[in-house]
């Protein structure tokens, strides 16, 4: 049995730590930085990396590491001992302020964009004292931003950090009209729910499309999927289960709160969900959440993807990004309360969301475009491309009595009652969940559906703190200076609820009526990455970053094409993999079935000409025609993925070419592929079946 409240956080140097290890001066100086953004002294910094050396030793640590989020999308880490020589010869283990405070990478190794030639390769890693430090394979990891020698921001957690502070400062502004003086920070909350597919290790292995790619680039449909819905919440594999119980185990060890487990919809597919946190210490988690998940698996005998569409034909996997706004006085700011009609503060945070959802469609979408989500969003297991906001039937109409000046009394939560006497009867919420929604209102936060099970989570948190810090600045500038705050803030709202009712949708956002609708509305219908990512460096988005100190001009045309370029390397990979599969293993294949299939022909004739051979004959003529049509297609594919070579000098031009050209060629070359499959028999198809891996595990 897990004594799980004694082993949460123990690898973690966290407030219990601090206070037993810290002098009180210390421990006060680093708790305020952690709680309210102060800075913190060299002398301080010394005085904690002595405690933290001390404590990560007795814990078996021999090395340290600053642990940063360069813009791959993963984590870098980079292990120095704490050993240091002395006179005689001998060594002592040391850790300074210093080295805990800044370290030392390769900027020019890492993408930047072009900010850092390759020549100029000094960049920086600076100590995050609001992550705390944690303990993995006998390393001490300290959370740190990445920053370039000429002091560019090159990774997403200082433009994290600094959208929360942005969203803070303006939050409590308003906060402050309404009389509530002693709020002096207002944290942005995340709780992020992630899904994953296991799978046999065995069948991974024999697989190069995912070992390369993360994703089938072959694959017939199964012959069950999802169709039953069987698998969604249903009884969990013992070997699935085993991995569950021990990948707990570890996160909460890590501190990670761990809450939710239970089977996704498709086969293999699962979720598991924590409790939120602040966004930075949520994000630096999940981080660590997915990099847990795949080590765990592999002691299992498992694999786990993290690719958005890992398998075709069933759902991929999403991140739902639960978002909310508090108050370092424990007030949640978008608690609706009994009355939310009656709640102006309420109403006035709503209708911030709720401009800068409208007017920010676009950063929302590129928060979130990739490769791998491109295959998934707008399936019917994903939110559309086209950004909307559901807020229930209740909030709805308080929105819409207040735009038609009508008096409005929210139903607030009915009695639920099940008929059956036995049974408790219990309140259901005020509204039905909307899983065609990308940005739904869940009662007192909103979710952001639209993610991709492989990203980080920051930048979707940096584009919402930022959007709504701006909108909230707005509103502020124009209170300010009202002479009757109450009437002021009523007409706000209404003028606010007015000017952006358009991205308020309820309804089915899978239908084709929807997309005539949008369009009709003047919504965004961003339908792929380089769509999406082309508006980044509008002038409106570089004003926005650069007027609320999260990026400069310089470091948003770095992400741009940082963005671009991955998409194109992306495809390029999954193209050469394709050719690779299609040369060495499909094509041989193939040809070994339809000869021996000739043979069978040949030696059925040669006993008799009475047997009849019309079906194997039928089979040879359509798999020979199918083998031909397949190798015509592996060199379209090979000719496009070559000529991209022309289209580098910029970096749109190119992912719209990769988008056009090689992602449809091999979209063209799969057709056939998964046909061939379909036709063949199992024992001469090179690769694992998509029955074979989704049912892997028992």
């Amino acid at each position: 049995m897990i004594d799980v409240p004694s082993i949460f956080g123990i690898d973690v140097f966290n407030e219990q730590v601090m206070k037993e290890r810290l002098d009180k001066d210390t421990y006060d100086a680093l708790k305020a930085t952690i709680k309210n953004g102060e800075s913190l002294d060299i002398n301080i910094a010394n005085c904690v990396a002595k405690a933290m050396k001390e404590w990560a030793i007795e814990k078996g640590c021999t090395h340290y590491t600053h642990w940063f989020q360069p813009m791959t999308g993963i984590t870098a880490e980079k292990h120095d001992s704490f050993l240091t020589p002395t006179d005689d010869g001998k060594v002592i283990m040391d850790f300074s302020g210093k080295a805990l405070a800044k370290g030392e990478s390769d900027a020019s190794s890492f993408p930047n964009g072009g900010i850092r030639a390759t020549f100029e390769a000094r960049g920086y890693t600076a100590w995050d004292p609001t992550s705390y430090a944690f303990i993995k394979d006998s390393s001490l990891y300290i959370p740190t931003a990445f920053m370039s020698y000429t002091g560019e921001v090159l990774d997403k957690k200082t433009p994290l950090l600094r959208s929360m502070d942005r969203v803070s400062s303006e939050a409590v502004r308003i906060l402050k009209l309404f009389g509530k003086t002693d709020v002096t920070r207002v944290t942005a909350s995340v709780g992020a729910e992630q899904e994953y597919f296991l799978i046999d290790r065995k069948m991974y292995d024999r697989r190069k499309d995912l070992k390369y790619t993360g994703r089938t680039l072959f694959g017939a449909r199964a012959t069950k999927g999802q169709e039953l819905e069987d698998h969604y919440f249903g009884a969990i594999k013992n070997r699935v289960s085993q991995f569950m119980k021990e990948l707990d185990e570890q996160l909460w060890r890590l501190g990670i709160y761990s809450k939710t487990k239970h089977n996704e919809v498709a086969p293999a597919q699962h979720e598991l969900a924590p409790i939120y946190t602040t966004t930075n210490i949520a994000t630096d988690q999940n981080q660590l959440t997915m990099e847990t998940m795949k080590t765990i698996a592999r002691k299992h005998g498992m694999s786990c993807l993290l690719h958005e569409k890992p398998f075709a034909n069933v759902n991929g996997s999403g991140k739902h990004n639960n978002w909310s706004l508090n108050t370092n006085t424990g007030e949640n700011l978008l608690k609706p309360g009994k009355k939310p009609e009656e709640n102006t503060q309420f109403l006035l945070f709503l209708a911030a969301v709720i401009k800068a959802v409208d007017e920010h469609q676009d950063l929302l979408r590129i928060s979130v475009a990739t490769a791998g989500n491109d295959h998934r969003l707008g399936s019917s297991e994903a939110p559309p491309a086209i950004i909307s906001m559901h807020l229930g039937d209740d909030l709805e109409a308080i929105v819409d009595a207040i735009i038609n000046n009508e008096d409005y009394e929210s139903h607030g939560r009915v009695l639920f009652t099940t008929g059956v006497e036995s049974m408790p009867d219990f309140k259901k919420d005020t509204s039905d969940r909307n899983r065609t929604s990308p940005f739904a209102f869940t009662g007192n936060k909103f979710e952001f559906r639209s993610l991709g099970s492989s990203i980080s989570i920051s930048c979707p948190n940096i584009m919402l703190n930022t959007i709504v810090a701006d909108t909230l600045s707005q509103f502020a500038d124009k209170l300010e200076n009202a002479h009757d705050f109450d009437s002021a803030c009523r007409s706000l709202i209404r003028k606010t609820f007015k000017a952006h009712r358009r991205i308020i949708f309820n309804g089915d956002g899978y239908t084709e009526d929807w997309v005539k609708e949008a369009e009709k509305r003047g919504l965004l219908n961003l339908k792929n990455t380089p769509d999406a990512l082309e508006h980044f460096v509008d002038k409106k988005n570089i004003e926005l970053f650069t007027r609320n100190h999260i990026y400069g001009e310089t470091e948003v045309r770095a992400r741009y094409e940082i963005l671009l370029e991955n998409y194109s390397k992306v495809i390029a990979i999954e193209a050469q993999t394709m050719i690779n599969m299609a040369k060495k293993d499909i094509f041989p294949a193939v040809s070994k079935f339809t000869g021996e299939l000739a043979n069978t022909i040949v030696t059925k004739k040669a006993v008799s000409q009475a047997i009849k051979t019309d079906a194997e004959e039928a089979l040879l003529k359509n798999m020979s025609e199918l083998l031909s049509r397949f190798a015509s297609l592996t060199d379209i594919l090979e000719k496009n993925l070559s000529d991209a070579d022309n289209h580098k000098s910029d970096p749109l031009t190119l992912a719209k070419y990769y988008r056009d050209f090689v992602l449809t060629s091999m979209n063209e070359l799969r057709e056939i592929g998964d046909m061939m499959e379909t036709d063949m028999s199992t024992q001469h198809w090179p690769y694992p079946s998509y029955g074979d891996m989704l049912y892997s595990v028992q």
